[in-house]
């Protein structure tokens, strides 16, 4: 099996760390012969070269004089050494001077060595420890693509892993849910799936309906009557099987949320604080603050956790009526935002009040109809933040009188000491995740919309089955939808595929994975 553009077992290469100074970098290599191939590049070719699995070589990385340098294969073993016979075989040529006898010093690193099977991929594989930097990296990057290792594509070293057996589908994807998390919860859940708490549960889903098949196959094989009749075996187990599918199913929606986050909109009046409430959750001054009306002219965004889900913070222009042009595209540029928004929090100064920009805003979106007073549907939820709360007395914060407002949740606090915006943040998760499935303690959800796409199809086949068992059709028109059933789960963890679903899944993954 192979999707289009991979070669497996083909020499690749690919900067595993980031392009930004460090103070280390991976460059990592697999493929059939890649120690061979690399041992010519490395001032120690002899330890390289004999050296054993999960193991590290300390030397130089070289650019070698070609004119002077002579590989052969024997049939016990690789032998590099000078054309000209001076002696350096096995030792470290480059300690001679900057321009030793082996080449151009490159750097000093550490080659960790994983043989085969016992690697990431499977197959034989280096991972080159180098000093970090741009410079660097790329360097060996460019001197190894040009002694023989083709540049990796996105995800071609997961994709090896999968192909040879090393992972099922859903640990390769959790892979990449890991590169992306965006929080330590997220990354959690991912890690789950990982370390094959998905594959465990589809497989013991799998198991439960085989074990039907088999019972029903049987009653075909060696009926009691000439009709199989609705009650011809025991449905139990897979009544089991469609309450597991439907708990995966369901899990999706949260997962989701805390893959791929919420938009949360902080808007209010000129001078409410909005600016300074940003700064305070994402614990860096990004905003400029000021006592000037209309200081925010457009919106500026940041990612923040609230209590592990990963959330998209927009802070937003002031609400007011200003005759300035650009402002005016700031205020239009909110009203657009908050429509879009997943929760909002309107943030308003608790010492000075609803105001009627306020009200209009509550009423102008939605959140309040203007006749009747009473909440529409199809809203996002919003929190009432009542900020600047440090300014008031112990009496006004106790008997607060704004009205029966028609909003989510209402959170005293004060941006300028951050007193009260962990009550803030547990309101937004509590909004965010009222519509989602939280997940037991240990359980393992879905983790991208192909899996959840997948095990619908599974839960209606096996739905369809149990429906078809108690009416009047024959036990095999059964085998057919649980046998359905078992390829849409076989697709969730890659033994049932197709080329163009590799491609998809592959492609999204970064290069060096």
């Amino acid at each position: 099996m192979s999707a289009a553009g991979y070669t497996p077992e083909e020499p690749i290469a690919a900067i595993a760390t980031a392009l930004a100074p460090a103070a280390l970098g991976i460059v990592r290599c697999s493929g059939k012969g890649v120690v061979e191939l690399l041992a010519p590049l490395f001032s120690r070719p002899k330890a390289l070269l004999e050296a054993a699995g999960n193991t590290m070589v300390y030397g130089w990385l070289v650019e070698p004089d070609a004119s002077r340098w002579l590989v052969e294969a024997t049939a016990s073993r690789w032998l590099v050494e000078p054309a000209s016979g001076d002696g350096l075989a096995g030792v470290d040529a480059c300690s001679q001077s900057d321009n030793g006898g082996a080449g151009r010093r490159i750097d000093q690193v550490l080659v960790a060595v994983f043989r085969s099977p016992r690697s990431f991929t499977g197959e034989d594989m280096v991972e080159i420890n180098c000093h970090g930097g741009p410079g660097m990296v790329t360097e060996i990057f460019r001197l190894l693509t040009s002694h023989g290792f083709r540049a990796a594509l996105p995800g071609e070293f997961t994709f090896r892993s999968f192909i040879n057996g090393k992972a099922d589908l859903t640990r390769a994807e959790a892979v990449q849910e890991i590169v992306s998390a965006k929080t330590e919860v997220g990354r959690g859940r991912a890690a789950g799936r990982l370390a094959g708490g998905l594959y465990q549960e589809l497989d013991a889903i799998k198991h439960l309906v085989r074990e039907t098949m088999a019972a029903i196959e049987a009653e075909i094989e060696y009926p009691e009557d000439e009709e199989a009749i609705a009650d011809a075996f025991d449905s139990s187990q897979l009544e089991v099987a469609r309450c597991r599918l439907e708990s995966l199913c369901a899990s999706w929606s949260s997962e989701k949320l805390y893959q791929d986050g919420a938009r949360v909109v902080l808007c209010g009046c000129t001078n409410a604080g909005k600016s300074s409430l940003f700064n305070t959750l994402l614990k860096e001054d990004r905003s400029i603050v000021s006592d000037i009306h209309g200081t925010t002219r457009d919106w500026i965004e940041g990612w923040v956790s609230l209590d592990g889900i990963p959330a998209r913070l927009f802070d937003t222009a002031g609400l007011r009526e200003s005759q300035d042009e650009v402002e005016r595209h700031g205020i239009q540029r909110t009203q657009d935002l908050t429509a879009e928004a997943d929760l909002i929090f309107y943030v308003v100064d608790a010492a000075v009040g609803l105001v009627e920009e306020d009200r209009q805003f509550l009423a102008d979106h939605g959140l309040l109809d203007s006749k009747s007073g009473a909440m529409v549907s199809n809203r996002p939820p919003l929190i009432l933040v009542l900020n600047k709360c440090d300014r008031l007395s112990q009496d006004s914060m106790e008997q607060p009188d704004f009205g029966n407002l028609p909003v989510d949740a209402v959170v005293r606090l004060s941006a300028k000491t951050g007193a009260g915006t962990a009550q803030l943040v547990e309101a937004a998760r509590r909004l965010l995740s009222q519509n989602t499935t939280q997940l037991a303690g240990g359980q393992v959800g879905l983790g991208s919309e192909r899996q959840r796409r997948c095990a619908q199809a599974a839960l209606e086949a096996v739905v369809h089955g149990l429906e078809v068992a108690q009416s009047d059709y024959t036990l095999d028109t059964v085998v057919q939808d649980l046998e359905e059933a078992l390829e849409a789960l076989g697709e969730i963890t890659g033994e049932v595929t197709s080329e163009d679903i590799l491609d998809t899944v592959f492609s999204r993954f970064c290069l060096g994975k």
